[in-house]
């Protein structure tokens, strides 16, 4: 069994091409308020998954479906469209994975808030490595394109469940020169939400 903070972040105003639309509690400078257990669970769809401790999944019928985070480093340049068609793309795959699960766009006693956040740590230095909190540190490596799936109570907004993947490597534009490849980015997104329905499937069943 793994324990973790379980934190509550202010929104920080970061330079618009270095980090992107990624869940603030990655970072620190944090407010710690509880702490959680994890328990590591075997799963042969993602790299890695934890499981809260206590956690009832029984009482949710529904979904809270947030917009997905992005986070490259410090020295990225990726275009604000590309960023925007990023999204969308992984968005349309996921909410039509999604499509059986009841969506809802407000927080409620049965509903379940659920993320995805894509984290590029190809070209990460060290220094962006420390600026992650050590929960994110422990499932995520240098070099690798991290893929992090998140459910949360939408109420509380603590974290019920975590996976971590990082078998696809779209290719995106982190630098002048290199263009997006719109194809393995839309190949990623559906791999990935297949792995985000089959894990949600898998939980909420219990």
């Amino acid at each position: 069994m793994l324990t973790s903070d379980h934190q509550t972040c202010k929104s920080n105003t970061l330079p618009a091409l270095s980090i992107l639309a990624l869940a603030s509690q990655f970072f620190y400078g944090c407010t710690t308020v509880e702490t959680q257990s994890f328990n590591v669970v075997k799963s042969g769809n993602v790299d890695s998954a934890l499981i809260a401790a206590g956690a009832d999944f029984s009482k949710y019928d529904q979904l809270l479906a947030e917009d997905m985070g992005i986070f490259f480093p410090k020295d990225s340049f990726t275009p604000p469209e590309d960023i925007q068609r990023l999204r969308q793309i992984f968005r349309s795959a996921f909410l039509n994975e999604l499509q059986d699960y009841s969506i809802v766009s407000t927080a409620g006693p049965s509903t379940m808030k659920v993320q995805a956040t894509l984290i590029d740590l190809r070209n990460a230095t060290p220094g962006t490595m420390m600026s992650l909190n050590s929960e994110i540190r422990d499932i995520a490596s240098p070099g690798k394109l991290l893929f992090l799936m998140e459910m949360r109570d939408s109420e509380s907004d603590a974290i019920l469940a975590r996976a971590a993947d990082s078998a696809q490597t779209p290719s995106f534009t982190t630098a002048k020169g290199i263009t997006t490849d719109w194809t393995s980015v839309e190949d990623a997104a559906q791999h990935w939400a297949v792995l985000f329905r089959q894990f949600l499937d898998q939980n909420l069943s219990h």
